[in-house]
């Protein structure tokens, strides 16, 4: 069938509109007319090939639309189901064995190298291969193919045009906080950096009943939208000593502190101001080959952790349901991180977002 998509052709460069050849469903593959789909900083990361992702390809992680037609095998979705797609695995590795998906020993493989299993990709233009299948979907477009381990379905009287995110980012700082870190109620945690990975933190922390949650950034609007989303203390890092500032607050320190900047500095921050037997997790992306230098006797006279945190350790059937429903409470509004563009202003969208202009653009599809 032909599609419209937005195709990375080249690093750095906007996306090119264009209309693509979309192979029918194959077996256990789902096709999906996408209805919007979240703008996440990986798609920057995997356009300007800070990732080994081939070009010319379809990008898109975070999309959300309704079942056309499904492949032989399909029993988990039904053509008319409203569902997000978010994150492959490959079902049969230890990781995946254990119900650990998000750290699937082909994760890489099945969400980055713009191909099936078998190599092929499904979209093509006249007659030239384009990469797709990215985090088994694809979702820049007006269609995508997906597959059951990837897609969730979701109530059919939810608003699909907001609720791809859920499939990545703001799943990613939820997850942390609820699955990864299991925050107990009373508890203290500190998050650095708020995007809508950070500020979804937020939120969590708020839901799960930490007693005091420290949002740190240098941006004061970001920081003052903490406040309203649940921080009880912010700390502004640009003007004072964030590490400093939190031992002030706490005393012993954090109980958690999350890092969603993905740079070595925060992070080095985050496990300095960890309490005794205190966890820091990593969920910022950091450049490929980035290091990091800890001082040991503060880790190891502690008992302190450090984790790197996958996609939040996340169910995501389990998981972007019950975001769902608490955000129907109004006790998880992330509706406030977003922004909407039409599928037509990308290039719109993602350059806002790289300049710090919103924190989470969602491009819808045209009403059909």
């Amino acid at each position: 069938m032909k599609i419209h998509a937005a195709v990375a052709r080249a690093p750095h460069m906007p996306f090119s509109l264009e209309r693509l050849d979309l192979e029918e469903p194959r077996e256990g593959e789902i096709l999906v007319r996408v209805v919007a789909t979240g703008v996440c900083h990986t798609d920057i990361v995997m356009r300007d090939q800070h990732l080994p992702v081939p070009q010319p390809v379809v990008l898109g992680h975070e999309g959300a639309g309704i079942v056309e037609r499904v492949g032989p095998g399909v029993a988990k979705v039904a053509p008319g189901d409203h569902v997000v797609m978010t994150f492959n695995s490959c079902g049969h590795c230890p990781s995946c064995n254990d119900h650990e998906e998000t750290y699937c020993h082909e994760f890489f493989p099945r969400n980055f190298f713009g191909a099936r299993a078998d190599g092929s990709s499904g979209l093509s233009y006249e007659g030239e291969r384009v990469h797709g299948n990215i985090f088994g979907q694809s979702s820049f477009a007006s269609h995508a193919l997906c597959h059951e381990r990837n897609i969730v379905k979701v109530p059919g009287d939810a608003d699909l045009a907001l609720l791809g995110p859920l499939a990545c980012g703001i799943q990613t700082g939820a997850g942390a906080v609820m699955n990864a870190l299991k925050v107990k109620p009373g508890k203290v945690l500190a998050v650095f950096g708020m995007g809508s990975v950070g500020l979804a933190a937020v939120m969590a922390a708020r839901v799960v009943g930490a007693s005091r949650i420290i949002a740190v950034d240098v941006n004061e609007t970001r920081l003052a939208l903490a406040a309203e989303l649940g921080a009880t203390d912010i700390v502004n890092g640009k003007t004072s000593d964030a590490v400093a500032a939190i031992m002030a607050l706490t005393g012993a320190g954090v109980d958690y502190a999350i890092d969603a900047s993905g740079v070595p500095a925060v992070i080095d921050q985050c496990v300095r101001v960890l309490a005794p037997r205190g966890t820091c997790g990593i969920v910022g992306a950091s450049p490929h080959g980035a290091t990091l230098t800890l001082d040991l006797t503060h880790i190891l006279s502690g008992g302190r952790r450090v984790r790197g945190i996958v996609e939040g350790d996340s169910n995501p059937d389990v998981l972007i349901p019950l975001l769902i429903d608490l955000h129907r409470q109004g006790r998880f509004p992330f509706d406030r991180l977003v922004t909407f563009y039409d599928f037509a202003d990308i290039n719109q969208a993602v350059e806002d977002s790289e300049k710090g202009i919103v924190l989470k653009p969602i491009v819808r599809q045209p009403a059909v």
